[in-house]
């Protein structure tokens, strides 16, 4: 089950709107077959794990890190598969809460004589696929806030400059938490003042194009941008307020950008319904990069599920532009908080990973 779980990982940011599964067939003690979700989510992983193992297949053991499918969708389900197979084991992580699937893969496989474990690695395999589990249990994808700051939390000068705070290889560190996303999201204040690509520039990390979302409520987007003039080669999702000007839609449309419509909030676009736009759309793991009113907003709103905080080694004071805008916090009791997961050196950096305590 560890090497299905790791193989698993492999495709992170590559599979949605399907779950990245790892999938391993062993017989004689010997691993017969081995596949990780293909990207864009298809074949499955015990499709490929299947065609590698050939005849060697009957008889084996399947470690699969997800509940197999039992659907019909753009191929047959697995378990079919599975059956036709003839393997006589399976060893099941994590049963996947998609209702289509849900128990009835696995009552399929025990109803074709095939034994079922359940359980093996079953933390391990939700935190694999944590992004996923959002998306079907909560309806919004996984979110991460990445903020890059000096020690007190600062990401600019007075005057605005931010290049480089952080050294060479906490953004490479960067660019890979990228690469294990499925979207990367910025705001518009962000798009204005920095003109972004934001790729994965990490060469061979992964070949599926990262989407890029912007939250632009007015649709301020320039059409000269560079998000704008790669739009048709790479996703961008302009996700804004109802009610927006047509035309301004409708020009962006032309040129390969995808508008996205979602409610609006006093401040905006109201941040819990344009995650769910975007999880309708099939994302499931999406990695926020700021700007600082952004963050507030997602902060505020208890939508950060994790956080990476990049700190570098300086000091900028008080009149510095802050990592997080103004979030009306009165009382202690309201502050979003955090527990330490993580912490890695990045050069003369230090990134420290933090999961949200959800007081469940």
């Amino acid at each position: 089950m560890a090497a299905a779980l790791a193989l698993a990982r492999r495709g992170l940011g590559a599979t949605w709107p399907n779950p990245s599964v790892g999938a391993v067939l062993v017989r004689a003690g010997r691993v017969v077959g081995r596949g990780v979700t293909a990207e864009g989510g298809r074949p499955h992983a015990e499709r490929v794990a299947l065609e590698a193992a050939g005849a060697a297949a009957r008889g084996a053991t399947l470690y699969v890190s997800l509940e197999p499918c039992c659907h019909h969708g753009r191929t047959p389900p697995c378990t079919e598969a599975l059956i036709e197979a003839g393997i006589a084991r399976a060893v099941v992580a994590l049963r996947d809460p998609d209702a289509r699937v849900n128990g009835r893969g696995v009552a399929a496989l025990r109803a074709a004589g095939i034994r079922v474990e359940e359980g093996c690695g079953a933390a391990e395999a939700a935190a694999v696929n944590e992004g996923f589990l959002a998306a079907r249990r909560s309806g919004r994808p996984l979110l991460t806030l990445k903020l890059a700051a000096t020690l007190d939390g600062r990401i600019a000068t007075r005057a605005g400059e931010s290049r480089w705070i952080t050294g060479v290889e906490a953004r490479r560190a960067a660019h890979a938490l990228r690469g294990r996303h499925d979207a990367v999201m910025v705001g518009i204040g962000t798009v204005l003042a920095d003109d972004p690509d934001l790729t994965c520039r990490i060469e061979g990390f992964r070949a599926r194009p990262l989407v890029r979302v912007v939250i632009d409520s007015h649709l301020r987007l320039p059409l000269t941008s560079r998000l704008a003039a790669t739009a048709r080669a790479a996703p961008v999702w302009v996700v804004h307020r109802s009610g927006s000007d047509p035309r301004r839609v409708a020009a962006l449309a032309g040129i390969g950008v995808s508008p996205i419509e979602a409610a609006a909030s006093p401040a905006g676009v109201d941040p819990a319904a344009a995650l769910a736009a975007l999880a309708a759309r099939g994302l499931t793991r999406v990695l926020a990069e700021g700007g600082a009113g952004l963050a507030a907003s997602l902060l505020g709103a208890g939508l950060v599920d994790r956080l990476a905080w990049f700190a570098a080694p300086a000091v900028i004071g008080g009149d510095g532009w802050p990592a997080v805008q103004a979030m009306g916090l009165a009382e202690l009791a309201g502050l979003p908080r955090f527990a330490r997961v993580g912490v890695a050196a990045a050069g003369a950096d230090v990134l420290t990973e933090f999961a949200r305590i959800t007081g469940d």
